[in-house]
């Protein structure tokens, strides 16, 4: 059984920092990519950043220079440091993983909300 718990959630005022974290647990394997998805309502999921087993990123426009990505191989563990909140990134983010066979799972969650 493949877990992946999020944290780190929360409502933040806006120019304001959260650290989310997921950890990955259970049969998973080796893991490629780890990464960070965000769906506000009404709007359709999106990537947001991304990083492989290498430490290669990717990230949406809207955050780069902003968010940061960064994962623990040994731990199986991805943060992604937010910084410069706007209320724009309001949404729940959802950890990703695809693993080397090709599997992806997906986290419960987590709701990050960013008043203005």
């Amino acid at each position: 059984q493949v877990q992946l718990v999020e944290s780190g959630g929360g409502l933040v005022q806006a120019g304001g920092s959260l650290r989310l974290s997921c950890a990955a647990s259970g049969s998973i394997g080796s893991i490629n990519v780890m990464a960070w998805y965000r769906q506000a309502p009404g709007k359709q999921r999106e990537l947001v950043a991304a990083i492989t087993s290498g430490g290669t990123t990717n990230y949406l426009d809207s955050v780069k220079g902003r968010f940061t990505i960064s994962r623990d191989n040994a731990k199986n563990t991805v943060h992604l440091q937010m910084n410069s909140l706007k209320p724009e990134d309001t949404a729940v983010y959802y950890c990703n993983v695809e693993t080397l066979r090709g599997y992806y799972y997906w986290g419960q969650g987590t709701q990050v909300t960013v008043s203005s």
